[in-house]
Formats: structure tokens, C-alpha cells, sequence
């Protein structure tokens, strides 16, 4: 019997190991594709200001990155931004395979500040139909071609043929009908790190990366019971974001359960692992400019660099990224300084 449980359980080790390379020339893959050409069932929604096209040229291309001269970890990042280089070359480099998707999302500039009145799950409602493609938000129709989880399903499948050497088919469900979410780490800024929580809150992944987010500061979605564990949501903003003045940050990570798993924790004064926590911030000078702390916390132009000219965050990007969620910090009570009901104040 014990011979028996033993196979068994390396049968199961075995079956989840990501499989190795096969790849004469190792190098970093960068690919791209437009999502129109790749699923022709895919539409575009102008109703919503979401097209193919913008002045002349494409907008629906989507990007990937994979190293294959790095050991696989067998995750896929989804990422739900712009394309964003700096960042896909870090996370490949982690062993990481990395996709950027176009999808129907720019319902915000018509919807976005249409929630204070509502019943605190309109834009959660609204970012969950962009997410799943599945009808639960009377404000918009977006088909499942157009959601965020079919454009990730058909753009896998292409890389699957396009780039065999990495392995792709790896992240496809056993019965091909979308993506094996637990393989996913769903990450996203800003607007994208809102719809990445809510996401994760009906669907399980592997882990959320939250960067200057989420907000929908007036909605109560953040606090519903969660598909992913707790443990798997990882944040990280600057102090002058406006999230931070606006308490935006505090309350949703508050409402997330984050705090079970450490304080909020100032990484320009603390090393990894960072206590473990789920909550990082940062004060690094951005020239007291609001706009460029938001979007500093992200590789890129607006991330904050020493005087040689290298990233100060690179130790944070790895951590958010690769840190075994079952290592966490101690719980702390709430953060009192946080005001919660923004709802009545905005009244």
C-alpha cells in the first residue's frame, strides 16, 4: 500500500511539474498578433469606444514573452494593461510565460464615476462581464469573444502553434474548452488591477498582482467571498497616488482580508521577504508628481531609478511575482486611519 501511495503521489508531482523546454536556440521569445486575426469571432464594441483600429493603426494587437533559457515555473501571467516591455522582460526572466490581451475594457471613460449611486456592484458587475464574456451587468453586452478570458484562451492556442519550443499548450484546459486558471497569475495596473481582483474573486488563479490598485472605491464587490484564497492577492503602490489620499487603497485591501496576512509594509526601508506581507508601498521620490507616483510602481519610464541608472523595485517585482503564498506575514488589526464607508462621505 505505501509503494502504491508513493507512485501515486509522484504520478501527481510529476503531472504538475511544468515541462522543460525543447528549444535548440534558447533565447527570449517576444510575439505578437492582433486579436481580430486570430479568433474571427472577435468584434469590436464602438459603443464602448472599443475598435481595432485608432487613427489608422491596429489596436488590438496582443503581446507574449517567454525565455527559454530560464527554467520553466509553469505560470502564465495574463496581464490587463497596455503592453508594457520592461515588464514582460522581468517577468519571463523569472521563468514566467507572459501574454497581454486585448479585450473589450474601455467602458470605464462612459461608466466610471457612475458608482457612488449605484448598489456597490455596478463596475464589479461591468468588469466581471468584461472579464468572463458571461452576461451579468444590464450596462453592457460583451460576448465571451470579447472577453477577457476567450481573447487569453484563443491567443494561447496561436502561440501553442506559433512558438512550440515554450510549450504553451501547457496553460490550456484538459478539455480545450479555455485556460487552466490555476496556472495563472492575473495581474494588471491601475484600471487592469481592479478587474484582476474582481476576476480572481470569481475564478481561482495561482495569484493576483495588484499594482497602484484596486479601487472602485465606492463598490463593495472587494469584501465578497473570494474563488482565490486571500493569501494569493499581493499589492503594491506609492504613498502620493492618488488612491492613498482618497483612502481608495487602504479600504479595498482592508476588504480583501489582506491585513491577516502582515502590516503594510514600506519597501525603501525594509528587505525581502518584506515580513511576508501582502501590502506594499513605497515613498520614493517621484518630484511630488501625483501621475507619475501612480504609474511608478510598475517598470517603465515613471519607476524610480539610483543615480547608475537601475531600478530601486526590482527585489519588490520578483517578490510580488514569485513569493510562495503559503509563507505570510502575522495578522494586524485594521488600519484605523482608514475611512471604509467612502460611499456616505461622498454624500
Amino acid at each position: 500500500m505505501k509503494l502504491i501511495f508513493a507512485a501515486a503521489l509522484f504520478i501527481s508531482t510529476c503531472a504538475f511539474a511544468a515541462p522543460a523546454y525543447n528549444d535548440p536556440k534558447p533565447q527570449r521569445y517576444d510575439l505578437k498578433a492582433r486579436a481580430s486575426v486570430i479568433d474571427p469571432k472577435a468584434k469590436e464594441h464602438p459603443e464602448i469606444e472599443f475598435v481595432f483600429e485608432k487613427k489608422g493603426k491596429p489596436s488590438d494587437e496582443e503581446h507574449a514573452m517567454v525565455d527559454t533559457r530560464v527554467a520553466p515555473q509553469g505560470k502564465l501571467v495574463v496581464w490587463l494593461m497596455g503592453y508594457s516591455a520592461p515588464l514582460f522582460e522581468r517577468v519571463s526572466s523569472y521563468g514566467l510565460h507572459a501574454i497581454q490581451v486585448h479585450y473589450a475594457n474601455s467602458w470605464f471613460g462612459k461608466f466610471g464615476n457612475d458608482s457612488p449611486g449605484s448598489d456597490g456592484m455596478l463596475l464589479g458587475k461591468i468588469r466581471l462581464e468584461a472579464a468572463t464574456g458571461e452576461d451579468v451587468s444590464n450596462l453592457v453586452s460583451i460576448p465571451k469573444p470579447d472577453g477577457m478570458m476567450e481573447r487569453a484562451h484563443q491567443f494561447v492556442k496561436w502561440l501553442a502553434k506559433e512558438n512550440p519550443q515554450a510549450h504553451w499548450e501547457q496553460f490550456l484546459a484538459a478539455d480545450g474548452k479555455g485556460l487552466d486558471w490555476t496556472k495563472v497569475i492575473i495581474s494588471g495596473s491601475s484600471h487592469g488591477s481592479t478587474t484582476s481582483a474582481r476576476f480572481a474573486k470569481q475564478v481561482r488563479v495561482d495569484r493576483v498582482v495588484m499594482f497602484c490598485g484596486p479601487r472602485d472605491q465606492y463598490e463593495t464587490w472587494q469584501g465578497l467571498p473570494s474563488a482565490t484564497p486571500e493569501n494569493r492577492f499581493f499589492g503594491f503602490s506609492h504613498v502620493l497616488d492618488g488612491g492613498w489620499s482618497g483612502d481608495h487603497y487602504c479600504r479595498s485591501w482592508q476588504l480583501l482580508g489582506l491585513s491577516k496576512f502582515g502590516p503594510i509594509v514600506n519597501v525603501d526601508q525594509a528587505k525581502p521577504p518584506y515580513g511576508n506581507t501582502r501590502r506594499l508601498i513605497t515613498d520614493a521620490d517621484v518630484k511630488k508628481d501625483d501621475k507619475r507616483a501612480h504609474s511608478s510602481v510598475v517598470p517603465g519610464g515613471a519607476a524610480v531609478k539610483t543615480a547608475d541608472g537601475k531600478f530601486i523595485h526590482e527585489d519588490v517585482w520578483r517578490y510580488l511575482f514569485t513569493q510562495p503564498v503559503d509563507q505570510v506575514g502575522e495578522p494586524v488589526p485594521a488600519d484605523e486611519d482608514c475611512t471604509m464607508d467612502l460611499r456616505a462621505k461622498a454624500k
